[in-house]
């Protein structure tokens, strides 16, 4: 059984087949899926499907590329939708310089917010961070200290691994780990310690080997997971096990 640890199945491009995909997931080995808000919008989502979907948890927040369209009041919506039994964490949020959709300042600012709600909320985070290691860090080490969860889609170095699991976070891989040329990714996917490491889809982004260019779908996080068993000498089926497990334990989910 494989727990996919981050999604966005309520991305418009399953508006088609969503009870499809979940279904086929299901079928698939998929014991759950944590389906992770970016902004106020599909928080709301996040959590209806969350309710609908026996298999299905959410996380809400707002990601970086819209920090610029942040209010107040939007906090204590958070707070209101972190507050149902299924809402585990408080994500995606963090920092992406790559495209830098809202100014960095404005990044930062709502991350710390988030930070804090989470902090007084008592859940985890799910990490962003695209092209802005440095800066990450230097909040992580100061606003995040005391706080568990996740850098997802993991795509920094080693160095800055060991950095992040001295913090007492997890971090997750997705289909880039599955790609030819992610030397340094796969170095860090095989070297850091079994119990730190979780998987994810990222889907409907991200597909790993072989449908890349295809949409993805939380069903392929078994070639992420195949892919790092490999690197690592382990069987699948028990990778399979502890990443499951790290996720039910980082995000309290019975």
């Amino acid at each position: 059984m494989l727990f996919d640890s981050h999604a966005h199945i309520d991305d418009k491009k399953f508006n088609d087949d969503r009870d499809a995909t979940i279904a086929r997931a299901l079928e698939s080995g998929i014991e759950g899926i944590l389906n992770a808000g970016a902004d106020m919008f599909s928080s709301e989502r996040a959590v209806e499907l969350a309710e609908r979907y026996e298999a299905v948890y959410a996380a809400v927040g707002i990601h970086p590329h819209d920090a610029k369209e942040a209010r107040e009041t939007d906090y204590s919506k958070l707070a209101e939708w972190a507050a149902r039994p299924k809402v585990v964490a408080i994500g995606e949020i963090g920092l992406d310089y790559h495209y830098d959709f809202s100014p960095r300042e404005a990044q930062k600012t709502v991350l710390i917010r988030q930070l804090d709600l989470a902090r007084q909320l008592g859940k985890p985070v799910i990490i962003h961070d695209r092209e802005a290691h440095g800066d990450i860090l230097s909040i992580m080490k100061k606003e995040g200290a005391g706080l568990s969860g996740v850098f997802h889609c993991f795509s920094g170095s080693m160095e800055m691994a060991r950095e992040v699991l001295a913090m007492g976070f997890y971090l997750s891989f997705a289909g880039p780990v599955t790609f030819a040329n992610a030397h340094k990714l796969k170095e860090v996917a095989r070297e850091i310690p079994l119990d730190r490491l979780l998987v994810e889809t990222d889907s409907p982004y991200l597909t790993p080997e072989p449908y890349r260019g295809r949409r993805n779908e939380p069903t392929y996080v078994r070639y992420v997971a195949e892919t790092i068993a490999e690197l690592r000498n382990i069987e699948p089926e028990y990778l399979a096990k502890i990443t499951t497990e790290n996720t039910k334990h980082l995000f309290k989910i019975e």
